[in-house]
């Protein structure tokens, strides 16, 4: 195993069960972070559905204020002097607020009317009805546009949001999980042959021992057979040190 396909780390219990718990939270941050792209992508597909449905009707909308202008024009003549003399501020006015979506804000755009009508006595001699008309078409017009606006900021927040969310999720499922477990399993392997060596050490302190204690019990019987006192002869010490290899 490459030393680049895994973390620096020594191998030791310790390490082990700090790479357990670095991949259980890798695991569930892939999770989380899964399931928040799955829900961002939920709502990027409501939002452009919404924003092909809003742009149909915008061209309907906009297509009958055209043709409402062009009646108003024909019925009243040009009015547009008359608009632009009594417009000192704007009717139509915005206020944007926030929409929470999986911890990310999406600017919401809202329209509201302020004040008065500032030219509502326009075609009072005539053309009421015309006027009147184009004013509510394009009223409805502004209305699409602000609605239209918020949907594809939001379309475009959520976009850049979802390819953020996307490469970390990528990130952590194909290079963090992956050099975390064969971090795991270098560790693993490492302390396996550490017991194999320490099993493999006190076998050969066994048999070490065992060719001592054989040495020693050959030695006796051959003091005893040549008829020598054995009592204050003891190779086979209790207190002897183990063997160290």
């Amino acid at each position: 195993m490459s030393g680049k396909d895994r973390l620096p780390i020594f191998p030791s219990r310790g390490a082990q069960m700090l790479m357990k718990s670095r991949l259980a939270g890798a695991t569930k941050g892939h999770g989380l972070l899964k399931k928040k792209a799955d829900a961002l992508q939920m709502r990027f597909r409501m939002i452009l559905g919404k924003i092909i449905e809003t742009k149909t009707l915008m061209g309907e909308v906009m297509k009958e204020a055209a043709f409402s202008l062009a009646e108003a024009k024909f019925a009243t003549g040009d009015f547009n002097q008359v608009v632009l003399q009594n417009v000192t501020k704007a009717q139509i006015k915005i206020r944007s607020k926030k929409d929470n979506v999986a911890g990310v804000n999406l600017p919401v755009f809202e329209s509201y009317q302020d004040g008065t009508d500032t030219y509502e006595l326009a075609g009072l001699a005539r053309g009421g009805q015309q006027l009147a008309k184009l004013k509510k078409n394009y009223q409805k017009g502004v209305k699409l546009l602000v609605v239209l606006a918020s949907l594809q900021t939001s379309f475009v927040t959520l976009d850049e949001v979802i390819k953020i969310t996307n490469r970390r999720v990528n990130a952590i499922e194909h290079v963090i999980i992956p050099r975390i477990e064969r971090t795991l399993a270098y560790i693993i392997s490492e302390l396996d042959e550490l017991e194999r060596e320490e099993f493999y050490r006190l076998k050969k302190i066994q048999d070490k021992k065992k060719i001592i204690k054989a040495k020693a019990e050959a030695h006796r019987i051959e003091m005893i057979a040549a008829g020598k006192d054995y009592d204050s002869v003891n190779m086979l010490d209790e207190g002897d040190d183990d063997l160290l290899f």
